[in-house]
């Protein structure tokens, strides 16, 4: 996480393990300038644990898969990966299939490159319905929160 975020963000992160019932660590990183990210330590506990790491946007998937690579040498059994947005830019897709990253889950918020769709790291959720329904919630003046809780 960012450090600017990380006080908001980490009550988000901890009411979610809260309700999945799961244990939380959280990957400490440094960016020293746009686009450059380095993932340094892990806060918690993963050792013996399979690892879910959740983000929003993944870009050209260093930082994802330098915190993979964290997560499995503080003990984590494997890593998993998922997140709303895959840009999936420049060297993305090499490190995710070159890293030790079992899959990555992303959404179907931008339209996957032909590497992308072949990779077989990589599996696509759609978003279709979830907007569907909040549409439909927003039409008939209904709340749209709960879809999000």
């Amino acid at each position: 996480r960012d450090l600017h975020s990380f006080p908001t963000r980490r009550s988000s992160d901890l009411n979610l393990s809260k309700k999945l019932n799961v244990d939380l660590a959280i990957i400490d990183k440094r960016r020293d300038k746009a686009n450059e990210c380095e993932a340094v330590r892990v806060i918690g506990n993963v050792e013996g644990k399979t690892a879910i790491l959740l983000d929003d946007i993944v870009d050209t998937a260093g930082t994802l898969c330098g915190g993979a690579q964290i997560l499995l040498d503080a003990g984590a059994r494997e890593v998993h990966a998922c997140c709303a947005h895959a840009v999936l830019s420049g060297p993305a897709i090499e490190r995710i299939e070159k890293s030790c990253l079992k899959s990555l889950v992303v959404t179907n918020t931008i339209p996957l490159g032909e590497k992308a769709r072949h990779c077989g790291k990589i599996a696509v959720l759609s978003v279709g319905h979830l907007l569907g329904e909040a549409i439909r919630r927003i039409n008939n003046e209904d709340s749209v929160s709960c879809l999000f809780l």
